[in-house]
């Protein structure tokens, strides 16, 4: 395993404004290393979704600081943000977001022609390499609408591989799923972390999802319990 810190994050701090300030996160300093599978729990209401939004460089609006990669992300413009978030972050939510009209091939290509690094025809290879990792090749030309759940779930996270992000952020990404595409989505991201030495941080509400993770943040009222 190894110990290159990818994740930093220093004191961080948020309020939501309003007829009434209110502290929804409080103080968060940890660091997540390279190739480590990192989940965060808590109640609902305890600010870890909101976390995840500001360590996804999508919510700006903190306290305290963030590195990504040994480089501060802290009070990066907007367009700096997104080319960060383009080549370094992939993302996976509760609900896949596919476009249900689109080839599965068709959606994980999304974000690779986004960045605009490679050619379309080699943005298809890696897009067949990345649906052969998770066992959906032989779905590859179908549409996207016509995939069962725990397969549009898969297909999105093929997307979120696409661009061989540094880390793979999940919000619920097994929230909508039933517990034999929980168990295949789990062994996804253990061999992305353990074998492709991809780093994950996921946020989810499933117990047994995270104590087989690598390590579980808790968080109460805002803050890290553990």
């Amino acid at each position: 395993m190894s110990h290159k810190i990818i994740l930093q994050s220093t004191q961080i701090a948020k309020s939501f404004k309003g007829p009434e300030a209110f502290q929804v996160l409080s103080d968060i300093s940890f660091s997540v290393n390279k190739a480590e599978f990192v989940t965060l729990v808590g109640k609902s209401g305890c600010g870890k979704s909101t976390l995840l939004y500001i360590l996804s460089t999508m919510d700006t609006d903190y306290h305290g600081q963030l590195a990504i990669d040994g480089t501060l992300v802290t009070g990066k413009t907007p367009n700096q943000l997104a080319a960060i978030r383009n080549e370094k972050i992939g993302f996976v939510f509760q609900s896949h977001y596919l476009l249900n009209e689109f080839s599965c091939l068709q959606n994980v290509m999304i974000p690779a022609l986004r960045l605009g690094l490679y050619s379309r025809q080699e943005i298809e290879e890696r897009a067949y390499d990345k649906l052969d990792l998770l066992g959906l090749k032989d779905q590859a030309l179908k549409q996207a609408a016509k995939l069962s759940g725990g397969q549009q779930q898969r297909v999105a996270l093929a997307r979120a591989l696409i661009n061989d992000p540094l880390i793979i952020m999940g919000d619920e990404p097994t929230g909508n799923l039933d517990s034999k595409n929980t168990d295949v989505v789990f062994e996804v991201f253990q061999r992305l972390a353990h074998e492709l030495h991809q780093t994950i941080i996921a946020v989810t509400h499933d117990n047994d999802f995270a104590r087989r993770s690598d390590r579980v943040i808790e968080m109460v009222d805002g803050r890290i319990s553990n």
